[in-house]
């Protein structure tokens, strides 16, 4: 529909949109500052995303939810937009962990933001630093946590599924719990890398399959991601984009 309407008329939807984010963002960071205990801050900041989204004319489905394990998991999905965490943070309960690369932690107000719903901050640049993380994570998922990847791990501006890092699959290994195989469609469309302000539109979260690792296999997080990533490409409907790189041109940065 913007699409026919005048710049000045997208302009003002686009301020709009941002307005509408922050007012609700800054809201909800003061409520969390208040109020003791994860899961509660958690599904604040998932009413939070679910009031935004429906203020901006952006509307949410899901499908195949009811194959969510009730017990401890590894989320993975594909990762297109910079509205993909908030989506993700509205369609999961409370009890999942986001994990996010370090540098998100420094934004003002949104590191604080992340840090009150029990992000996990991971080092993707010091190989030492983002070894210690990923132990970290697997004392998180061995004691019962449950976490969400995206493990692209950024986005590019073609459409399109880039090369999977291995960290969520050696940690669902060595925790011995399922991956949950997830797609986002239509952040894309609704906020593109290259745009400033979002759209109206429809985003659809479908969970779509439950991977079972083989914990007996010597290469068993290769398997899981190979598999994830095959059956992501395959529903997914874009282009196979392993060849690009995080130094390749046109890329997002991760949510």
């Amino acid at each position: 529909m913007l699409n026919i309407l005048s710049w000045p008329l997208r302009a003002a939807y686009g301020t709009y949109c941002w307005t509408v984010f922050l007012l609700f963002g800054l809201l909800a960071l003061l409520v969390m500052l208040g109020i003791p205990g994860l899961e509660r801050r958690r599904q604040i900041a998932r009413y939070t995303a679910k009031i935004s989204f429906a203020f901006m004319g952006i509307r949410l489905r899901t499908v195949g939810f009811e194959r969510l394990p009730s017990e401890r998991c590894v989320v993975v999905a594909n990762h297109a937009s910079y509205l993909d965490g908030l989506v993700m943070t509205w369609t999961l309960p409370p009890r999942f962990s986001f994990v996010i690369k370090k540098e998100m932690s420094l934004i003002p107000l949104a590191g604080l933001l992340l840090r009150l719903i029990g992000s996990e901050f991971v080092d993707r640049q010091n190989r030492h630093k983002g070894a210690v993380d990923a132990r970290r994570m697997l004392r998180r998922a061995s004691d019962g946590a449950s976490l969400v990847f995206f493990p692209e791990g950024t986005f590019s501006r073609q459409p399109g599924l880039l090369r999977f890092h291995t960290g969520a699959f050696a940690t669902a290994v060595r925790a011995k719990c399922p991956v949950v195989v997830t797609i986002i469609r239509g952040t894309r469309q609704v906020l593109p890398s290259h745009r400033v302000a979002p759209r109206p539109g429809v985003i659809t979260v479908e969970l779509f399959a439950v991977l079972q690792p083989q914990t007996d296999h010597a290469d068993a997080a290769v398997l899981l991601r190979d598999e994830a990533r095959r059956v992501l490409l395959a529903q997914l409907g874009e282009p196979d984009l392993s060849h690009l790189t995080a130094t390749a041109p046109l890329l997002g940065e991760t949510a």
